[in-house]
């Protein structure tokens, strides 16, 4: 487990899961604009980044890529993305929304053929959220909300393949690691859940 800063008024660190077309970037952007209105300091990330280390595996050495690669990869950039932007944030006291941690490796580069076990060793050293909220959907209507819509990582928008992720995150809701959200809502339905648990966690944390 990484360590880092945990005074009282250290913020709260927040982890929003699903597949594409769960709605996580609305209700990312829903809750960040509620609590900046509240008066929280606020911070929206998301994995992976558009780092150059990302950059360079998915453009220049996209003949390499496999799920071991993309393990290793996002995982290296998860580290630098903790470092220097999530730990920095935590410490001056905001609320970090992340789209997308390492719940992602496990759903993804697992279903795509990698062991579950060793993405968890490879991450093991890993920052835990305060909260990590699982939006779960039906594939197929996911991929209906995205229809038109391009994707940083068309490679992995296979209705085949999204209904083996769709496995592994719900396997990782049993293990206790995510909170089940019903996606196949109404957007203010989704967000009305998630808000809950976002402010039961906020007062929670700092309660302690």
């Amino acid at each position: 487990m990484y360590y880092y800063s945990t005074r009282k008024n250290r913020g709260v660190f927040i982890v929003l899961e699903g597949i594409d077309g769960s709605g996580k970037t609305s209700v990312a952007s829903m809750i960040i604009n509620e609590l900046s209105i509240k008066g929280f300091k606020t911070l929206y990330t998301f994995e992976p980044t558009d780092s150059e280390i990302v950059n360079l595996v998915k453009t220049k050495l996209g003949d390499l890529r496999d799920p071991y690669i993309d393990t290793l990869t996002f995982a290296l950039d998860r580290l630098l993305h903790v470092k220097s932007k999530i730990i920095p944030a935590l410490e001056q006291g905001y609320v970090v929304v992340c789209d997308r941690y390492y719940y992602s490796s496990v759903a993804y580069q697992g279903a795509q053929g990698a062991p579950i076990e060793w993405i968890l060793e490879v991450n093991k050293w890993i920052l835990k959220p305060d909260i990590a909220i699982y939006l779960d959907v039906e594939p197929a209507i996911a991929i209906k909300r995205k229809s038109g819509i391009s994707s940083r990582f068309p490679e992995f928008e296979k209705l085949e393949l999204q209904y083996k992720i769709r496995e592994i995150y719900l396997k990782l809701v049993e293990l206790g690691l995510l909170v089940l959200i019903d996606a196949s809502r109404s957007l203010n339905d989704v967000y009305s859940d998630v808000r809950k648990l976002v402010f039961k966690t906020i007062i929670e944390r700092e309660s302690h």
